[in-house]
């Protein structure tokens, strides 16, 4: 009993994870973000050290409120395990709320790859055409990693908190789309209602923010 006692005493003064202990405080070269959405909060960090343009982009959509009142608008799942698979969200085709392109960064170069819980760029197929969409993984998925000619995928942090938030997105009844897509557009999509950064000083664009304008007819 007494060496079950203390080894509940060192179990409780051991420290927490690495990923536990960034959710709740910064971590060096990372940048926390904090989704509030309907489905409950999560919180992501970025890794700008090895991935500071990715981060940089995606900084600017935070700080100038760009993914305020946008959505989680895809539950991508896995046929063989659907508690695996990824959330997709951001400005979809808004074309008000996107700002100009950036460099894409290859994880076979930034080693930032596409692990259990990773955020990474959404894109399509041409180069450099990542922007305001991004995606959260449940389960790792190596087939969005760069390699050879194939470029894949910008990892660029990962989910330190809220987890669970992320699975029940991933839950929710989709169908509709088209092509890659079909099947997977969430039926009754998840509001992101803000995100701010919980790390440094936000540096907004200072960009117009035509999306706010009431277009009266």
């Amino acid at each position: 009993m007494r060496i079950l006692s203390a080894a509940l005493s060192l179990a409780l003064l051991a420290p927490a994870p690495a990923a536990a202990q960034s959710a709740t405080r910064a971590t060096p070269g990372y940048i926390r973000v904090r989704f509030d959405t309907s489905a409950g909060p999560i919180i992501v960090a970025l890794d700008a050290k090895r991935t500071p343009a990715t981060t940089k982009n995606f900084l600017a959509y935070v700080d100038d409120g760009r993914f305020d009142d946008t959505v989680f608008y895809r539950s991508a799942r896995r046929k063989s395990d659907p508690k695996l698979g990824f959330v997709q969200g951001g400005i979809r085709t808004d074309a008000r709320r996107i700002l100009p392109p950036f460099p894409h960064e290859r994880t076979d170069r930034t080693g930032v790859r596409h692990v259990d819980g990773a955020i990474s760029m959404a894109r399509r197929p041409e180069a450099n055409s990542a922007g305001g969409n991004f995606v959260l993984l449940v389960g790792a998925m190596t087939s969005m990693d760069a390699k050879g000619d194939f470029d894949g995928y910008a990892a660029f942090g990962r989910v330190v908190g809220g987890m669970a938030t992320v699975k029940k997105i991933l839950a929710v009844p989709t169908g509709g789309g088209l092509d890659a897509m079909k099947g997977q557009m969430i039926l009754d999509p998840v509001r992101i209602l803000r995100a701010r950064r919980l790390d440094g000083t936000p540096r907004p664009t200072g960009l117009p923010k035509v999306w706010l304008i009431n277009i009266k007819r």
